[in-house]
């Protein structure tokens, strides 16, 4: 369970630091204001990857200047609030908008 978590983390962090290269997206002032979008998309996504009750491989995320947007499927209502409240417990979220569907 340790590795594995400790592999996830490794990949995602992977990602963002090779992300972190790219120009500034659209809507954000700054290469500062992008990386910290990219290191709360990661922390989110570690998140619903680790959460047993969450099926994270089917949910989106993306973040614009501390607001993240989650999308995708989710198999209960349940896991739909399960990932939205994982994603407003990170820190650095100002706001999530949850637009995952509920798919049995």
């Amino acid at each position: 369970m340790k590795q594995t978590r400790a592999i996830v983390l490794a990949i995602l962090t992977g990602i963002t630091l090779a992300s972190t290269g790219c120009a500034v997206m659209r809507g954000q002032t700054d290469a500062g204001t992008y990386v910290d979008d990219r290191a709360i998309s990661t922390a989110v996504k570690a998140k619903l990857l680790e959460d047993k009750m969450v099926g994270g491989m089917s949910i989106n995320v993306d973040v614009l200047n501390g607001s993240v947007a989650l999308s995708g499927f989710a198999k209960s209502g349940a896991e739909k609030s399960q990932a939205e409240a994982l994603a407003r417990s990170t820190k650095g979220v100002r706001e999530v908008r949850n637009n995952l569907v509920v798919r049995p």
